[in-house]
């Protein structure tokens, strides 16, 4: 199971500045040389935190994969269009909200989504849906040729009682299984950190995790690259006890 990084909040960090630094391709470098598999930025409307001279660098410094996540506006369309990453992964936005809150509804957008997908892997771009681990999502985002999808872990991560996060980790078993059945490349993230991470690192056919905002509070007290090694080491110990 590979980890990606996302690098944004060390671009939230600067721009409570407005300043230059700390700087995100810093930090992916470093993560990078810690032992993640690929960074993970999120271009948004009101560019909040990463930038899109930000998107250009990585694109530029990154040696592993360069994911970028994103919301069809046309915009920002047209920038990953222009800046190639290696892989695009698209969210549902809302200017008001602090964090992505939850999947795209891919059944009710279908035609838009499946429009630009096309746009995307016609330019040597792979495509992942930000999705609930639903049944009828996951049939929906094959259908319209999505190589991947991300599976919202928040509602796991979120859980107030272990019944309820129990139920939760159930759904996403059960959507993994059915994804990969079907041949969809399946990624999970959102809200795991040290502590919750474990259980999902046990689902056979998750092919990466995607982990930002808890390794970079980590980071404030033993750095990035320390941060980052922790996380690739719990992953790596807990995949090893699931065989």
């Amino acid at each position: 199971m590979k980890l990606g990084v996302n690098v944004d909040h060390i671009a939230t960090l600067r721009q409570a500045r407005r300043g230059k630094y700390p700087d995100p391709v810093e930090g992916a470098i470093l993560a990078e040389l810690a032992g993640c598999d690929s960074i993970v930025c999120h271009l948004r409307e009101d560019r909040r935190h990463i930038q899109e001279k930000d998107v250009y660098l990585l694109r530029k410094v990154v040696k592993t994969k360069f994911n970028l996540e994103m919301a069809l506006n046309e915009d920002i369309i047209k920038i990953a269009l222009d800046v190639k990453p290696d892989q695009v992964t698209i969210v549902p936005e809302r200017r008001e909200e602090l964090t992505t809150e939850g999947g795209l509804d891919v059944i009710k957008f279908s035609e838009k989504i499946k429009e630009n997908i096309k746009r995307f892997q016609e330019n040597g771009i792979k495509v992942s849906l930000f999705i609930e681990p639903d049944l009828n999502q996951i049939e929906e985002s094959k259908k319209i040729g999505a190589d991947y999808i991300e599976i919202h872990t928040g509602r796991y991560a979120e859980a107030e009682n272990e019944s309820e996060m129990y139920e939760e980790l159930n759904k996403i078993i059960k959507a993994v299984e059915y994804a990969v059945s079907i041949g969809l490349g399946v990624n999970a993230g959102h809200g795991l950190n040290y502590k919750n991470v474990g259980k999902i690192c046990k689902i056979k056919g998750i092919e990466e995790l995607n982990i930002g905002y808890s390794i970079i509070c980590r980071s404030i007290y033993v750095g990035i690259y320390q941060a980052v090694k922790e996380m690739k080491e719990i992953i790596e110990k807990n995949e090893k006890e699931n065989n």
